[in-house]
């Protein structure tokens, strides 16, 4: 159900402080907020999401437009910097539905570390996200807020948007 029927919006939730966001939010502009992703897909793995409900990229204003392309190049260049070299990619996919309905847009910014790929049979792209859903295993919060703090400090050192 989507807010304008009088459900909640999990990513809304997290964004407006209504739902506990591990590592709290590591950027915000006028019109994007960047968080580490909730669910299975490791620690490190983040979400550039508009502040404003959109359920489709049709749905962006000229504002958010602009600015997508280059948070998006700095958000993956500072999860580069903060993986390391077990980086051996960094994946940027956008997904908007839920039970299938569409919902809040929302890109997640993923690293694609050797180790993920070779505990999964050599899975990656969307197969390595599959394999790490049926898996199910969720991050330590403690490990999202440490993985958090050295992103804080990589997007701290760049420009500003």
């Amino acid at each position: 159900m989507t807010p304008a029927e009088g459900g909640g919006c999990v990513a809304c939730d997290l964004a407006d402080g209504t739902r506990p966001l591990p590592g709290g939010t590591l950027l915000r502009t006028p019109h994007w907020t960047v968080e580490h992703c909730v669910g299975p897909l490791g620690v490190g793995t983040l979400v550039v999401k508009p502040l404003r409900h959109i359920t489709g990229v049709h749905e962006m204003s000229a504002g958010e437009s602009a600015g997508l392309g280059p948070l998006l190049a700095r958000v993956t260049s500072a999860l580069r910097t903060a993986v390391g070299e077990e980086c051996e990619q960094v994946y940027v996919c956008l997904w908007s539905h839920h039970g299938r309905v569409p919902g809040h847009i929302h890109f997640v910014v993923q690293p694609a570390r050797t180790s993920d790929i070779d505990r999964h049979g050599a899975a990656y792209g969307p197969g390595l996200q599959v394999a790490m859903f049926a898996e199910g295993a969720e991050p330590e919060p403690e490990a999202v807020e440490e993985f958090c703090g050295r992103v804080r400090r990589v997007l701290g050192e760049g420009s500003a948007i």
